[in-house]
């Protein structure tokens, strides 16, 4: 059954004022998962559910093919405390619709599953299509899409929907977070004492600063090292044992995690330890099918330097969405209607052009 394009873009608008309004924030999200589920049999669409990962196959699913994932998440962040307005009352003023996760990810979701719901009963397609609206994505939990990939079909490529102006996100950098323990001899602050960790700090973060890695992408340009927290002491006449740092790293796609450890461990001059290296940097071949499908419709390319679920992927994968990152975790955070409605027919056009 064909469905007007209209009626469908109707239908996911209410969808989002309905999650807006339902609270869903990371690991509390069984409310907005069943509103999913919901939706989607209300098309007559069988869906599946892991913990409050919802996902979905196209009709004509057939194995011997290649499969596209289409993924945005539900959950969201709490609300900051330069809200002016109710975070859960979803409204629309101005052409605006407001409402804690409007922009983040929530027109992306929509807009997503509109475009499965669209596909959905088409046959000879070259890709088969897997829908998942997935949960934990902003604690990057483990009831996350982490634990629902093992069980989906192996993807071979996936479009993560998050606010991108509806342009491509050809690539993202990957993150490593580093504690760092800069070392020094404790003692009263009235003697003497060469061993200062709190001096010894002072050549480490410079070291920091000036330090660079070789490969430059041209997506994502340099790795960027960021020292962002830094501690010791705890009382004015006790010149303390260490210094605490911890350092940011945003990795480009020159460079796995590993790799990027490996080098900062053996180079920096204090101890480092890696609280991860899973949020690998991710990108898609600028020549695939999918990125010229988009291009032949106008769209920009570019290179990310926000996380997001992209980094728990193998395959070769795009950010791409309506909204606009900049307003994501934003106080008084809103979508515009207009880009909903351009974010369902740009992503059914790409789609158009990838799949037939």
């Amino acid at each position: 059954m064909k469905i007007n394009q209209n009626i469908l873009t109707e239908k996911a608008i209410d969808l989002l004022k309905e999650l807006i309004s339902t609270s869903s924030f990371s690991g509390e999200e069984h409310q907005t998962a069943d509103i999913i589920q919901a939706f989607l049999n209300d098309f007559s669409i069988p869906s599946k559910r892991q913990y409050n990962n919802v996902y979905a196959f196209n009709e004509h699913f057939d194995a011997r093919k290649p499969t596209l994932l289409l993924n945005s998440h539900h959950d969201t962040v709490k609300p900051n405390s330069a809200y002016t307005k109710n975070p859960f009352n979803a409204h629309i003023q101005d052409g605006k619709l407001f409402g804690l996760g409007s922009n983040d990810a929530g027109g992306c979701l929509v807009s997503l599953l509109a475009t499965f719901v669209h596909f959905f009963e088409q046959e000879r397609l070259n890709h088969n299509i897997v829908m998942a609206a997935t949960a934990e994505e902003e604690n990057a939990g483990e009831k996350s899409i982490r634990a629902l990939l093992p069980i989906l079909p192996a993807i071979d490529v996936a479009i993560v929907g998050e606010p991108t102006l509806m342009d491509l996100a050809i690539a993202e950098k990957g993150l490593v977070v580093f504690d760092a323990v800069v070392e020094g001899t404790p003692s009263h602050a009235a003697h003497p004492n060469g061993n200062n960790a709190i001096y010894n700090a002072i050549d480490v973060l410079q070291w920091f600063k000036e330090f660079s890695f070789d490969k430059v992408s041209d997506a994502l340009g340099e790795v960027k090292i960021t020292v962002t927290q830094i501690n010791a002491g705890n009382q004015h006449n006790v010149v303390p044992a260490q210094v605490d740092l911890v350092v940011d790293v945003r990795v480009n796609d020159c460079y796995s995690n590993q790799e990027i450890a490996d080098t900062l461990q053996k180079e920096a001059p204090c101890k480092l330890t890696p609280r991860s290296l899973r949020l690998n940097s991710s990108s898609i071949d600028p020549n695939h099918n999918l990125v010229k499908s988009g291009i032949a419709l106008g769209r920009k390319t570019y290179g990310s330097p926000t996380l997001s679920d992209q980094a728990a992927l193998s395959c070769q994968s795009v950010k791409l969405g309506p909204g606009d990152s900049t307003r994501s975790h934003s106080a008084d955070e809103f979508i515009y209607i207009k880009e909903i409605e351009e974010g369902i027919d740009l992503y059914i056009k790409i789609l158009n052009g990838f799949l037939q």
